[in-house]
């Protein structure tokens, strides 16, 4: 059976009658006044687009649903005296707005609008009602640009001097009718179909066609709907809201959709049709003026919203029409809402009764939460758009805009609020991005070096934005139409839209960070009703999570914030951040070591800050286990850029004055140059050839914990050894870390508890974690690197040159380093985990890449098992709401396959 009479269906049934048909058959189910129809399977879209037909016996389906309409109605489709006309919706499983637009009207013919006009005793009516089928068919059906219609509509009210369509007279839109004919025929060489039943066919036929519409194939990428789904036609018996002023149209809310408040929220418009609504042709009236001209369909109308909404135990997104007085329902579903309106409305729910705490918490989710953490600029401030790149870190950001790293620190420091401007920034230019609102650069995507580290800190970015050429020398950029910005002047960014403004625009806090910072109470008086509701679904989703949830900090001021955002500890403190500024010239000695006497100097020399970093670390995440990567990245990020110092030295020899310390280094620069440094000297190959290198990290680290512990804190500590590939390079690494704790421990006469465990962003070290996990106490997935090794391309350089064309062409859904790749690397991911748990049971398992925080990677993390997830602090309250809803999801699922 490929169609379904709405008698037929219910509401569960969206996989094969659509969202749009299985409500209709839902509603109709109710009791409520819905006007006879049928729905077309989605089912018999896969056919038709499979074989370019309708499948066998589709014809005669819609013959005898079409006889049941007009028994009901008492008409049959295409008599001239009192015609049945009907209307062809689309409707797929998911609300998709590149879907086919709807055709109402169809039946009417040359001789059948006569007849409409005698029954309903308003030529007028009838002319206008076909009018309006001339122009959805040929547009929709046929193909023909609408605008050609709209030119004949409006070349009409200007021959009349008439303002809107429903000043045009009877005699008026027979004329137009037939200039839309002559369109017809000149676009499509055929005269109109005056045959109803080919009309419909038609109509049918260009509803599965519009599957595959461009517009409806890129939405479906945008929010990775499947493509094969396929969608449903519904065809229902027209009721008429253009029949004079006791008849309309209207869309109602059964709450506010923006705030989520309760109340009568929607539109109505007096003598019209539907698609006069969404076309916004007219003003339309506030819902609550139907009491005053309509109060029998208004009392009517809200006793039916009650009834769906209690039905659906959620927002009801409705849609009417009113014949004459009679109302009409057209279709309702579950409506969409904002962000805030999904908190507020799930907490109220709950309240009343309607649902239960599981399924608030199902009824929200990590995106939304993160949408009302970010500032945003004030709709209502001035704005003048220079430029649009990607969105890589939401948010607002106003500031003066600066080139360089010192200046923006400097500035910072002096109370001004900058934007760090760079073609694209690098490890050096941390500093500089920690003291900006914002960072803007014309190159690199959304997972490039400026996009990471901001989402990190929660700060605005907007990357790539490749219509500004940045001149960090001459301290500007310009952009198109040659607007200049210069160093000082101001420039607001938009994280969220990726849009890029000169000038100032109002920014408006969010009260929900606040919330997480401690700033509101949500308990007090006073409380707004937004933050009642985040920190409503916030202790529930704590209560429900398995996951822990930890954070990527590398300060105590990272380590801090963490905490407000609810983070029960750090899962990867990274130590490459404190050799930077000051500390670079004992890295660069330690590298020109020439023996061992230098190099013991050197390590010495690092030793002290690297302890006192340790301590406030653990300080401010006393008695929470931190998670400190032993050093990482590579050597040439730490060394000066070999071009450059080749010119310096050259120079210096040209001037007579050579710095033997250049030549020494300039000398290890090129020993040391690699061509792919991220799959080069890193991570414990550098623990392995820099002799005592990790050794002074692991000291540090256990000298931090005595401190701690002297002072009465609960250091609860856990060294990470990066980029294992081999069981061999970590026992060694193991051995010496043991070691160092065992010496720092006997001389402080304190006992230490330091587990050493790996970092899992190797494929070989996944496929090989059975051996691996003999030798490490923990796992913790590095999955930005794991990312990059099976993939086989690096993050940086891949998003400008092909992720954009791979997204068109569907290849990607998401980017890799955004959402977990589930089928490969996730596969990587459990495999670790089985095979790391078959031969060390009690082995801890967690991750530390961005994917800690994504949602999605999230119930993945959950479904494989791992212990923990960590994110950056930002993200945190993200991830525990996600822990939460995978815990809820998880649960309800077993509880349906036990049934």
């Amino acid at each position: 059976m490929f169609s379904y009479d709405f008698s037929q269906g219910n509401k569960d049934m969206r996989d094969l009658l659509g969202g749009k048909g299985a409500n209709l058959a839902e509603m109709t189910n109710l009791g409520l006044p819905v006007p006879p129809g049928f729905t077309i399977t989605t089912k018999a879209c896969q056919v038709y687009l499979e074989t370019g037909k309708e499948p066998p016996g589709l014809t005669d389906e819609v013959t005898a649903h079409l006889a049941t309409i007009e028994r009901a109605r008492g008409k049959t489709l295409g008599d001239p005296a009192d015609p049945l006309l009907v209307s062809v919706r689309s409707g797929a499983k998911f609300s998709m707005p590149g879907m086919m637009d709807t055709v109402l009207n169809i039946g009417l013919t040359d001789d059948s609008v006569h007849g409409l006009a005698a029954q309903a005793n308003d030529e007028r009516f009838a002319w206008d009602s076909y009018r309006r089928l001339l122009q959805m068919f040929g547009k929709t059906v046929l193909g023909i640009d609408g605008e050609r219609f709209e030119s004949a509509l409006e070349d009409a009210k200007q021959a009349r001097n008439a303002e809107h369509d429903v000043d045009l007279d009877a005699e008026d839109l027979r004329d137009l009718v037939a200039a839309y004919k002559r369109i017809v025929q000149e676009e499509t060489g055929k005269e109109f179909p005056q045959d109803p039943r080919e009309q419909l066919d038609a109509a049918i036929r260009a509803v599965f066609e519009s599957w595959n519409a461009p517009r409806a194939v890129t939405y479906r990428r945008q929010e990775r709907i499947p493509g094969d789904l396929g969608t449903a036609v519904n065809v229902v018996a027209m009721v008429f809201g253009n029949l004079g002023a006791g008849s309309g149209t209207g869309v109602a809310f059964t709450r506010d959709p923006a705030s989520g408040a309760r109340g009568i929220y929607g539109d109505y418009l007096s003598n019209a049709q539907g698609e006069d609504v969404v076309a916004g042709i007219r003003n339309t009236v506030p819902l609550t003026e139907l009491a005053r001209l309509d109060q029998t369909s208004y009392h009517q109308l809200l006793d039916i919203m009650a009834t769906l909404e209690g039905h659906y135990r959620d927002l009801c997104d409705i849609e009417f029409t009113i014949e004459r007085g009679k109302l009409w329902m057209l279709q309702t579903r579950v409506g969409k809402r904002t962000a805030a309106a999904a908190f507020r409305i799930a907490t109220q729910l709950v309240d009343e009764g309607l649902i239960d705490e599981d399924e608030a918490l199902r009824r929200v989710d990590g995106h939304q939460l993160a949408q009302l953490m970010f500032p945003r600029f004030d709709d209502r401030g001035r704005r003048r758009r220079i430029s649009r790149g990607m969105n890589a870190s939401p948010g607002a950001a106003v500031g003066r805009a600066v080139f360089d790293n010192a200046t923006a620190v400097e500035w910072a420091r002096s109370g001004e609020s900058v934007i760090l401007v760079r073609r694209e920034t690098n490890p050096d230019d941390l500093e500089g991005m920690i003291a900006a609102r914002g960072i803007l650069t014309s190159r690199g995507g959304k997972t490039s070096h400026a996009a990471v580290v901001a989402r990190g800190m929660g700060k605005t970015c907007v990357c790539g934005a490749e219509e500004l050429d940045v001149d960090t020398v001459g301290r500007r950029f310009t952009g198109p139409g040659g607007v200049e910005v210069h160093e000082g002047d101001v420039i607001s960014i938009d994280g969220t839209s990726g849009e890029v403004f000169l000038g100032e625009v109002p920014v408006v806090d969010s009260p929900v960070v606040r919330y997480f910072e401690g700033d509101l109470d949500p308990r007090a008086a006073d409380a707004d009703e937004l933050v009642r509701a985040v920190d409503r679904i916030m202790r529930l989703a704590d209560a429900r999570r398995r996951l822990d949830v930890r954070a990527n900090a590398d300060s105590p001021a990272d380590a801090t914030r963490a905490r407000s955002m609810g983070a029960h500890g750090i899962g990867l403190c990274r130590t490459e951040h404190m050799f930077l500024g000051e500390r670079r010239t004992h890295v660069e000695r330690l590298i020109l070591a020439e023996g061992d006497e230098e190099r013991e100097k050197a390590l010495a020399a690092l030793l002290p800050p690297q302890r006192d970093d340790f301590i406030g670390i653990f300080a401010a995440m006393d008695g929470m286990p931190v998670t400190v990567r032993l050093l990482d990245p590579p050597l040439h990020e730490f060394l000066p850029d070999l071009t450059e110092l080749s010119v310096r030295v050259a120079v210096a020899r040209e001037r007579g004055e050579v710095d033997p310390d250049d030549v020494r280094l300039l000398r290890a620069v090129r020993r040391l140059h690699e061509e792919n440094p991220m799959l080069g000297l890193r991570g414990v190959r550098l623990g392995l050839l820099v002799p005592g290198l990790f050794t002074m990290q692991v000291r540090a680290i256990a000298e931090a914990a005595v401190a701690r512990i002297e002072a009465g804190g609960d250091p609860r500590v856990e060294v990470m050894i990066p980029l294992v590939g081999a069981v061999q390079e970590l026992e060694l690494i193991r051995d010496e870390a043991r070691a160092a704790i065992d010496d720092v421990q006997e001389r402080a006469g304190v006992a230490l508890s330091i587990p050493v465990g790996t970092m899992i962003e190797l494929p070989r070290a996944a496929l090989t974690a059975g051996r691996i996990a003999r030798a490490a106490e923990f796992f913790s997935f590095g999955t930005n690197d794991l990312t990059q090794t099976a993939w086989g391309f690096s993050r940086d350089d891949v998003e400008g040159a092909f992720f954009s064309a791979y997204l068109e062409k569907g290849i990607f859904g998401v980017s890799p380093f955004e959402s977990l790749d589930a089928e490969g690397v996730g596969r990587l991911v459990r495999i670790a985990c089985e095979e790391g748990r078959a031969a060390r049971p009690d082995l801890k398992v967690g991750v530390c890449g961005e994917h800690g925080g994504d949602p999605a990677s999230v119930h993945f993390f959950h479904e494989v098992g791992l212990d923990y997830v960590s994110c950056s602090p930002f993200r945190v309250p993200v991830a525990r709401v996600e822990a939460g809803r995978a815990a809820v999801l998880a649960s309800a699922d077993a509880g349906d396959e036990s049934r």
